[in-house]
């Protein structure tokens, strides 16, 4: 009687490979959307890209704004804790450009994909959660890979890896105040999310002024907030048709395409200790990862 099984089987796998496929899709729209950043930010100030990327990506959510109504905004909880999570979404988007002004694509990548050790360090504290002896291990480890990757020496902490690190701190804090958020509408959050980077932007291009843009660049800064929605898009469609312990490993494919796009498009090839650090903070997140989804089924 085990024929039955097998649509059930089919189902399952084609639930995961569909998944797999938008979160890879997700990572690669993220992927070009950094790349497009730092080839723009060679000729325009951060501010300027923050105000057209906001402006583009709060056209593109008008529907879901208009059909979420005021009273979703009016009514949104926790106002203050909102309020310091766009704090650290706007730090962490603006220190990721001012980085990519000085280091390789690929590294900066790599120091973002350090963001979830960071949670899992500061969950204690901050989320009240109880982390264990192997967590720990693979904390100290994947913050062993970050100073691999900085490979630090007299003159090797520029105002680029400091950009770079502090923005990877600000995503992790980004992610925690995500995390206690978790029943607030979507909507809700990432127009907030725009909006103030829409502000910080308008207060940058204010002291640093204003560069005109072609009608090209004008059209790739558009997409850097149109790349994003639709990457965030394709990764959340892709928790929702299949298991979290499947698709979030791929994400950290995204320091594969820095390192191709940078090649590519700059001539940047990262250090052996650089990609060695890659290596291991991948390493420590995905440990970190996997025993999380075990504990939560122990759980269950």
């Amino acid at each position: 009687m085990a024929v039955p099984a097998f649509p059930r089987l089919g189902s399952m796998l084609a639930g995961a490979t569909g998944g797999v496929m938008m979160m890879m899709l997700g990572v690669l729209l993220f992927a070009v959307n950094d790349t497009l950043g730092k080839w723009l930010v060679g000729s325009y100030t951060v501010g300027q890209l923050l105000l057209v990327r906001s402006v583009a990506g709060l056209c593109a959510m008008a529907p879901s704004i208009r059909r979420a109504g005021p009273y979703a905004f009016l009514q949104a909880p926790r106002p203050g804790l909102q309020l310091l999570r766009v704090l650290f979404s706007t730090l962490e988007s603006s220190l990721f450009f001012w980085a990519l002004t000085e280091l390789p694509l690929a590294e900066v990548m790599t120091y973002y994909m350090a963001g979830p050790i960071y949670v899992t360090a500061l969950s204690p504290l901050l989320l009240g959660e109880r982390v264990g002896w192997r967590r720990w291990t693979a904390v100290a480890v994947g913050f062993g890979g970050v100073v691999l990757a900085l490979h630090p020496s007299p003159g090797s902490l520029s105002s680029g890896a400091v950009c770079a690190l502090a923005g990877s701190f600000s995503y992790a804090c980004f992610l925690i105040t995500t995390r206690k958020l978790a029943g607030a509408p979507g909507t809700v959050l990432m127009t907030a999310q725009l909006l103030a980077a829409l502000l910080f932007g308008t207060a940058l291009v204010l002291f640093q002024g204003w560069t005109p843009p072609g009608i090209m660049d004008f059209v790739l800064m558009l997409f850097l907030g149109i790349g994003s929605l639709g990457g965030n898009l394709c990764v959340n469609q892709s928790l929702r048709i299949a298991p979290a312990s499947v698709v979030v490993p791929y994400q950290y494919t995204l320091i594969l395409w820095g390192m191709l796009f940078g090649y590519l498009f700059f001539g940047e090839v990262i250090g052996a200790l650089t990609m060695a650090g890659a290596a291991v903070i991948i390493g420590a997140g995905l440990f970190i990862f996997l025993r999380e989804q075990q504990l939560r089924r122990s759980a269950r």
